[in-house]
C-alpha cells in the first residue's frame, strides 16, 4: 500500500502551505549547511575531552614503545603522562588557533604537529635518529597533502569555510 511522503511543516492539510509555496522556481542557491546535532555545551566538552583522550592514548603508545615489552617503571609512567599532557595541550591549542589561520598555514600547523608527534613516538622504539627523522618527514608529507587538499576544497583564500 503506497502512502504519501510527509509534507514539510507537519501534517498535510488542505489550504495554503507557505513553506512549500515560498520555494520559488527550483533554482538552487548555496549548499545548505547540515544541521548541528549536538548543542553548544556538548561541543565545549568535546573540545576538551577529545584532546585529553587522544593524549592518553598517545602517552600510552610512547610509554609502551619506550619500555619495549619490559617491566613498567616509574620513569616509564612519567614519560607516558608527560607525553600525554604535552600532546593534549598542543592539540587543544591547534584546535583553537588553527581554524583562524589561512588554509596553507592551517595545513602546515597540523602537518608539523603530526610529524613531530609521530617522530617522537618512532624514536622511542630505539630506531636511529636519521630513520626517525625520515619516517616523521614521510608522515608529515602525507599529512600535508591530505590536509591541504581538504582545506583547499572546503575553504576560501582567507580561511572561511565554504561548505
Amino acid at each position: 500500500m503506497a502512502q504519501a511522503a510527509p509534507a514539510p511543516g507537519g501534517m498535510s492539510r488542505p489550504g495554503r502551505m507557505p513553506e512549500v509555496e515560498g520555494r520559488g522556481s527550483g533554482a538552487r542557491g548555496r549548499t545548505p549547511v547540515p544541521p548541528d546535532v549536538f548543542d553548544a555545551r556538548t561541543h565545549r566538552v568535546a573540545h576538551i575531552a577529545v584532546p585529553v583522550v587522544l593524549g592518553l592514548v598517545y602517552g600510552y603508545w610512547v610509554a609502551a614503545n619506550n619500555r619495549s615489552g619490559g617491566a613498567i617503571t616509574g620513569w616509564n609512567l612519567l614519560l607516558g603522562f608527560a607525553s600525554a599532557l604535552v600532546f593534549a595541550v598542543v592539540c587543544t591549542a591547534l584546535l583553537t588557533l588553527a581554524p583562524r589561520m589561512r588554509r596553507e598555514m592551517h595545513a602546515l600547523l597540523w602537518t608539523a604537529f603530526a610529524g613531530c608527534a609521530f617522530g617522537f613516538v618512532y624514536s622511542q622504539t630505539g630506531a636511529t635518529v636519521l630513520r626517525s627523522i625520515l619516517m616523521a618527514l614521510a608522515v608529515a608529507a602525507a599529512t600535508f597533502i591530505v590536509f591541504f587538499y581538504r582545506y583547499y576544497t572546503r575553504e576560501d583564500a582567507s580561511g572561511r569555510r565554504t561548505r
